[in-house]
């Protein structure tokens, strides 16, 4: 296949529908076009739209093998080869409105040297930045630099996601050194954020370092080496994940630990206030039993005397409990 019919690359849905000029803009597609294939073209889709959904379906463009991946159907990163092209799935932080960066959106591609088609539900903002460019005139030039850029963009927005969890930690590692202990649910918050990144860019990592090498015609040793570098800056990121994971860890000990020297000291506090006043509590335990005989019962100033004596005991237990140094 050689050229493409515009009007076979028509869906009235489309998020994008363009070709690559090859000096870093874009050419809408139009119904009478006939395009050559020496540039590829690049659909991005909403599979849940129905024009997009159907189009997915029926097109003769894509094998068989990928509709149902670019429907929805696969989530964990992961590449197959295909021929002279690749089905590829990634995951990207997520900046869309009321959603956690950690409840990931996935993105799907289909590509070869002709035909680009990308997928998604959520909206991704790693394609965004991408469209931007063409329209700026300054995007990727072929379907090795587009797949390099779109990778980049989806591992700067992952570095800079946990480059603010880097920093929630050490300023939850700082409250810890001022005895501050973190609002409840914050740690775990964090701890959940560190493994599901984990759980996603290190497949991410394994897809980027595949596509690096690679033997396919549209994408060059420099596309190549770009690629290895995002592979190895998502690296160095994962890296970062799992000392956030160990450091996580020790800052829970570390909350605990207070929690229970806290809980501990009052228990201490209480049993030695109850040391204190126990005597005192015997003596008035045994001088209120109103029973004949009791010391001082007809003496105007027994009770003075009789409180007197409690202050007393009890000053003694303090003193002495303060010279053992329990106080």
């Amino acid at each position: 296949m050689n050229v493409i019919e515009g009007k076979a690359l028509q869906v009235s849905d489309a998020i994008v529908a363009c070709q690559l000029d090859g000096a870093g803009g874009m050419i809408p597609i139009e119904d009478k076009d006939v395009i050559d294939c020496e540039r590829p073209c690049w659909l991005h889709l909403n599979y849940t739209q129905r024009q997009s959904a159907e189009w997915l379906q029926n097109t003769p463009l894509i094998p068989d093998s990928v509709r149902d991946a670019l429907a929805g159907d696969s989530m964990r990163p992961r590449v197959t080869r295909l021929g002279d092209g690749f089905m590829i799935v990634l995951r990207s932080v997520n900046h869309n409105a009321d959603s956690r960066p950690d409840q990931l959106v996935a993105m799907r591609v289909f590509i070869n040297d002709k035909l680009i088609v990308s997928t998604r539900r959520r909206k991704v903002y790693a394609v965004d930045e991408v469209l931007t460019d063409l329209q700026n005139g300054n995007g990727p030039i072929d379907g090795g630099s587009w797949l390099v850029d779109v990778c980049d963009a989806l591992t700067d927005h992952a570095s800079e996601f946990i480059e603010e969890i880097h920093d929630k930690i050490i300023a939850l590692e700082d409250g810890l050194m001022n005895q501050e202990v973190p609002a409840r649910g914050d740690l775990a918050l964090i701890r959940k954020q560190l493994i599901v990144m984990r759980r996603y860019m290190a497949p991410q990592r394994d897809v980027y370092a595949r596509l690096a090498i690679e033997k396919m015609a549209w994408m060059n040793d420099d596309d190549r080496r770009r690629m290895q570098e995002v592979a190895d800056r998502l690296g160095r990121g994962l890296d970062d994940l799992n000392a956030g994971v160990a450091r996580t860890s020790i800052l829970a000990d570390e909350v605990a630990s207070i929690l229970a020297e806290s809980m501990n000291r009052r228990t201490y506090t209480m049993s030695l206030m109850a040391m204190i006043f126990l005597p005192a509590t015997f003596l008035t335990g045994l001088f209120g039993v109103n029973l004949g005989g009791i010391p001082g019962g007809s003496w105007p100033l027994g009770f003075t005397a009789f409180c007197v004596l409690l202050l007393m005991m009890v000053a003694g237990v303090a003193v002495w409990l303060k010279r053992r140094n329990w106080l």
